[in-house]
């Protein structure tokens, strides 16, 4: 049974007010997206490794890959009008190489702090209930607003979980997941885990970190320039 990535990168990153999609910028002379990659491509039970790019960044992409060994990136997709037709394309392509029981990790190009740990739970937890979905409790006091400015209420933290990736599923699922939300019309849902909410069905939960910081805003490459400070601190106390 194969294990594959797909590291969604489709995205062009408005948020962070660069000339260049965030997953390219550099980061102590490395773009984003190999961290994000170099963690994949770490990882023993990672069969492959495919990547939904931004349309007209391909090369620039297999050129990283080259430059950086990412020896198992195996196919580059266009990506789609948003979110989710970019996660449709790549899973409906993987659908043409791979077994409808092996198993994508779906995963934010933008999340790379995303430790080995990460990925070993979340394909055990497809695996063994088919999904898996990286979460972190929710440690904050959660207020409830109609128009964002004032509170209607409160909801309790502990029913809640907040969502990272990857987002783990049996191939054949996640496409059938996909071919059946367009037959019922919906087509921008902001992740799989809501995807598989929308349609009906119950997601599982694998364990994420603090750490699996999402590159958002300008703030976030801070935090995450100072992850990297700090591993590199440990490796260099090994």
């Amino acid at each position: 049974m194969a294990n594959v990535a797909l590291i969604i990168a489709g995205g062009s990153g408005a948020r962070m007010h660069q000339d260049i999609p965030k997953q390219f910028l550099t980061v102590n002379e490395r773009p984003v997206i190999v961290y994000t990659l170099e963690a994949f491509q770490r990882h023993a039970e990672i069969d492959a490794i495919a990547v939904v790019c931004i349309e007209g960044w391909d090369q620039v992409l297999w050129a990283y890959a080259r430059q950086f060994n990412i020896s198992k990136l195996k196919y580059v997709i266009p990506g789609g009008s948003n979110g989710q037709g970019s996660i449709r394309n790549g899973v409906f392509e993987l659908e043409k190489h791979f077994a409808p029981d092996d198993i994508v990790l779906v995963h934010d190009a933008i999340r790379p702090m995303v430790s080995a740990e990460i990925i070993s739970d979340c394909i055990i937890k497809a695996k063994k209930y088919g999904s898996g979905i990286a979460t972190i409790p929710c440690a904050e006091a959660m207020m409830q607003t109609e128009d964002g400015f004032v509170s209607t209420g409160s909801y309790p933290r502990d029913n809640l979980k907040r969502t990272q990736t990857p987002q783990g599923f049996p191939i054949g699922k996640i496409c059938d997941l996909h071919r059946r939300a367009l037959e019922a019309g919906i087509t921008n849902s902001v992740a799989s885990c809501t995807l598989m909410i929308e349609m009906g069905e119950q997601v599982h939960f694998s364990a994420g970190s603090e750490k699996n910081i999402k590159l958002t805003t300008v703030d976030d490459i801070d935090i995450f320039k100072a992850l990297l400070l700090a591993r590199r601190a440990d490796w260099l106390k090994e």
